[in-house]
C-alpha cells in the first residue's frame, strides 16, 4: 500500500503532527479525533512511521490494546 493511501486513511481517525529532531528522527503524533487520546510513534523515516501508525490503527480498530 502507498504512503498516500496510508495517511489517507489516518487522517479519517486521527489528527497527525509530524516532528523531526537534530539527529534525523521522525515522530508522528497521533490524536484520536473522537477519544483525543494521544499515542506517539518515532522512527528513522516518514516509511516506518506510516507503517507503524497505520498497524496501530488497524489494531485500535480490531479493539486491542495497542501501545506503542
Amino acid at each position: 500500500m502507498r504512503n498516500t493511501t496510508k495517511l489517507k486513511t489516518l487522517l479519517l481517525k486521527y489528527t497527525l503532527t509530524f516532528d523531526m529532531d537534530d539527529d534525523g528522527r521522525f515522530f508522528l503524533k497521533l490524536t484520536d479525533k473522537a477519544t483525543h487520546q494521544t499515542s506517539l510513534i518515532e522512527g528513522e523515516s516518514y516509511s516506518k512511521i506510516l507503517a507503524k501508525a497505520y498497524s496501530f490503527l488497524l489494531k485500535d480498530l480490531k479493539g486491542g490494546n495497542f501501545e506503542l
